[in-house]
């Protein structure tokens, strides 16, 4: 199987990049972010977030899966209930930040994803997934932007939604949540030796799809 790991920080536009060259190769696209965010909405909901150990026995009461559709695209499940639509607002991406430096949570979701891999070809991105979910992944990417363009990115995006924000507030998210990433003890998000450097700092949509297609298409 062919599996291509996709790596970068809050923002970057991995999700939207990685599900449209899925789509292009006729692989299948898998959003680990989607899974921690998930196991974030059931501590929000049990009001957890700040408490590792209730966190960690949650785990025990809790199914989290990925479903697939006709054309790939993907839905996260959290005890059956599709969650998908709820996991993507700025209380929960704080929220993923908290819970995916726990152990035990990373340890609860790598078997899933990983059998995942097995059975397809698959785009899979995250923070981690070229050093410790698919470390024999080829291409390894890491895809990146600088701050103020993904907090622009993200600021347009939630107006869009209609959501009372400033930009201001959402750099402050977006380094607050770099920070928290870059120097978590486990699995800190960091590119491998074999990574793939791609920047869409300068470069829009479409763009940044072909960029990283022809990056999958080079080094397959």
């Amino acid at each position: 199987m062919i599996n291509v790991a996709i790596d970068g920080p809050a923002g970057a536009g991995k999700s939207t990049i990685a599900r449209a060259a899925a789509k292009e190769l006729g692989f299948i696209y898998v959003d680990t972010g989607a899974l921690y965010r998930t196991i974030a909405l059931s501590a929000v909901r049990c009001g957890a977030v700040s408490d590792n150990e209730k966190i960690i026995t949650m785990l025990n009461d809790i199914t989290v899966k990925l479903g697939f559709a006709d054309d790939g695209s993907q839905c996260v499940y959290l005890n059956g209930e599709d969650v998908s639509s709820l996991i993507r607002t700025p209380e929960i991406s704080m929220a993923a930040s908290k819970v995916s430096a726990i152990p035990e949570v990373r340890a609860f979701l790598l078997d899933l994803q990983r059998d995942i891999a097995k059975e397809n070809h698959v785009i899979m991105d995250g923070r981690d997934i070229a050093s410790v979910v698919l470390p024999d992944a080829k291409p390894k990417i890491f895809l990146f932007a600088s701050p103020e363009c993904r907090a622009e990115r993200r600021y347009k995006e939630l107006v869009e939604k209609g959501e009372d924000v400033t930009y201001e507030d959402v750099l402050a998210d977006v380094n607050r949540r770099d920070y928290q990433d870059s120097h978590r003890e486990i699995a800190p998000l960091k590119p491998t030796e074999e990574s793939v450097m791609a920047d869409t700092s300068e470069l829009d949509l479409q763009q940044s799809i072909e960029l990283i297609i022809r990056i999958i298409k080079e080094n397959m």
